[in-house]
């Protein structure tokens, strides 16, 4: 049985079925966790491959650096809804 191929073909399952989720969530930090784990199958696919230096500046450079950047700007950019109403009742 060959085994590199179950595991590439149930990566590339992960990864397609985690980019599909990136673009149809509606919540944006859903869709950030996903990017997530599509970055991280892509390095995977990376490591099947034998370029393991490629994996690891992916995995450092866009789940560490993008991913992070992405979490600041939704939580910087997201209202509270309750602190929206207390300024509209003053």
């Amino acid at each position: 049985m060959n085994y590199e191929l179950i595991a590439f073909a149930l990566f590339a399952i992960v990864t397609l079925a985690s980019a599909v989720g990136v673009v149809l969530m509606q919540d944006p930090w859903h869709s950030a966790l996903l990017l997530g784990v599509a970055l991280l199958s892509v390095a995977v696919h990376y490591v099947m491959l034998a370029a393991e230096f490629v994996a690891m500046m992916q995995v450092l450079v866009y789940v560490g650096g993008v991913l992070v950047l992405i979490t600041f700007a939704v939580m910087l950019t997201q209202r509270d809804d309750a602190s929206t109403e207390e300024v509209v009742q003053a």
